[in-house]
């Protein structure tokens, strides 16, 4: 982004462009606030966020005004509803504060008939809410697409009811959790969960996250030099993946893996570029779209040589020179490719389907496409992860630099944390992480290999997050006041050490597959046996030899 004064918020505002028509409001409208936690100019570049305010802005029984962080809208006197799109986990601390701004207590419980219903969606809360529960009245569990018209209707039948009963009956719609409906009971204060369970007859055991099904996916519905990347157009190309790396939540939490058919996609590619020439295509495994090379054909053409194309991580083997060729003519200079490790052992542990000659193959067709280089997302702590590993990721680099000179090559490196709903939530984080994130860091500075380790502590605290239950809500309270930093949720936790879980627990130790987890009353895609067949299958390529794994290493 480049650098430049900000705008009043007016002038902001004016500088959005439009590709959907907003429906008329009806006179008896429901006022509602729908905030992004966090700046306009990260919060309009969100395409969850992007989309989700089209559905309701169309929606002729609504009055919608959006909050950010630094700007808003007109906003209502007394709204009736208040929604968050919530993406990433920090951001809960904005969120109080923005309920705090419009007078609304942080906590649920306390919330009277004045007060608005507070509701969020997005793929934190849809993983795994509970550490954040207290705060909401609703949450919203999958794609909005049809559950956020299903919550609307269900609210207008009772807007004028008892807080209770407009409760309950949100309740009964498929998708979405009253999480003050439900009671967690503990064996101890500080002990695990015995059981999760209604407080009302009429509330369901489970709560099944909504999944959309039709051909047609998100894109942009404003472009506006003010986003974090300035006017872009955003296309949802594929959601979900189909390789189903074992920790990957953005793979098994919105399963099944699903495409628009090219037929469809390139008139909403069309509409975009009618306002702006920066194109970006979004997914988890673009290139797995089953037309993409029709797809490449189509935006190769000369009539698109002013596009500035901008692709998200793409799968290893789908690299080709054309595809390289293409993407440098459009104004991109490398690409993204998650490759998580050098080990092949640790690739068939995860699920991760990729050999190294196709490593190597990849970056040869790149920088003879004309690309200047290739960001790598790697990952240390994977379970079953042995120093060999990091070892072998060390030498795959070094072997990549080899056979491609001139080419520049990164490595982007986390920490291994474990995601709800993914088979992998049962295990821990490694605390030899933090070890081998310096090793690694040592051992590429050596062989020219530029290395961007994301905080291990940071890795920590989002391990916490992921696996917490509602107890966590105190926590949180809290550490917004202390800060964001390892020693902030530390000192919570003492302070607040007789009613919580152990932090090793919740950070480290691995669970036993009979334990009820904090998310066990939610059902995303895949059932919890599903998942801990998954799990039962890696576990079991974790316990072979090394030595007994054929392929070779390097």
């Amino acid at each position: 982004m480049s650098n430049r004064t900000t705008p009043p918020s007016t002038a902001i505002l004016a500088q959005e462009q439009w590709l959907f028509t907003p429906g008329p409001v009806c006179a008896d409208a429901i006022p509602l606030i729908y905030a992004f936690p966090n700046t306009y100019s990260v919060g309009i570049t969100s395409l969850g966020f992007q989309v989700v305010y089209g559905l309701l802005r169309k929606h002729p029984g609504l009055a919608v005004s959006r909050l950010f962080t630094d700007l808003a809208e007109s906003l209502p006197r007394e709204p009736k509803l208040v929604g968050f799109s919530f993406s990433w986990e920090l951001d809960y601390g904005n969120i109080l504060s923005l309920l705090e701004q419009l007078e609304i207590p942080i906590w649920s419980q306390q919330r009277q008939v004045n007060h608005p219903l507070v509701f969020g969606g997005g793929p934190v809360l849809t993983a795994n809410p509970e550490p954040y529960a207290d705060f909401f009245d609703v949450i919203l569990l999958g794609d909005g697409e049809d559950l956020l018209e299903n919550f609307i209707q269900a609210y207008r039948s009772v807007q004028s009811a008892p807080r209770l009963e407009q409760l309950l009956t949100l309740a009964q719609v498929p998708g979405i959790y009253v999480p003050g409906l439900y009671e967690v009971v503990y064996r101890e204060p500080t002990g695990t969960i015995e059981r999760i369970q209604g407080i009302h007859p009429d509330v369901p055991t489970t709560v099944v996250k909504q999944t959309y099904r039709g051909n047609t996916l998100a894109a942009s519905c404003i472009v506006t030099p003010q986003a974090a990347w300035e006017n872009i157009y955003l296309v949802e190309v594929v959601r979900s993946c189909p390789e189903l790396c074992r920790f990957c939540l953005a793979s098994y939490l919105t399963l099944p893996f699903r495409t628009p058919s090219l037929e469809g996609l390139i008139p909403v590619i069309e509409k975009g570029l009618t306002v702006t020439n920066r194109l970006g295509l979004l997914g988890a495994s673009v290139t797995q779209h089953p037309e993409f090379e029709s797809l490449l054909d189509y935006l190769g053409q000369s009539q698109f040589d002013h596009l500035r194309l901008s692709i998200a991580s793409v799968r290893t083997n789908t690299v080709t020179e054309k595809l390289a060729r293409t993407l440098a003519k459009r104004d991109t200079r490398s690409i993204t490719i998650a490759i998580e490790s050098g080990a092949s052992r640790l690739r068939e542990i995860v699920n991760k389907k990729l050999e190294n000659d196709q490593i190597w193959e990849a970056a040869k067709q790149a920088q003879a496409g004309g690309l200047k280089g290739i960001k790598f997302y790697g990952m240390v702590g994977i379970p079953g992860e042995i120093p060999a590993d990091v070892a072998a990721t060390l030498e795959l680099m070094q072997q990549l630099k080899k056979r491609t000179p001139g080419f520049r090559f990164t490595l982007g490196c986390s920490t291994f944390v474990p995601k709800a709903q993914t088979p992998f939530q049962w295990l821990g984080v490694n605390p030899q992480a933090q070890q081998r994130l310096k090793q690694l860091q040592k051992g590429l500075g050596q062989v020219g290999v530029e290395f961007r380790p994301e905080s291990y502590q940071w890795s920590v605290i989002q391990a916490l997050l992921a696996r917490g239950d509602r107890r966590l809500s105190s926590v949180l309270e809290r550490v917004r006041h202390y800060g964001d930093s390892l020693g902030s949720y530390k000192r919570a936790f003492k302070e607040l050490k007789n009613n919580l879980g152990a932090w090793e627990d919740y950070i480290f130790t691995d669970w036993n597959l009979e334990r009820v987890l904090p998310w066990h009353h939610l059902q995303g895609p895949l059932p919890r046996q599903t998942l801990a067949n998954h799990l039962t299958t890696a576990q079991a390529l974790m316990s072979r030899n090394p030595d007994q794994n054929s392929e070779q290493q390097i």
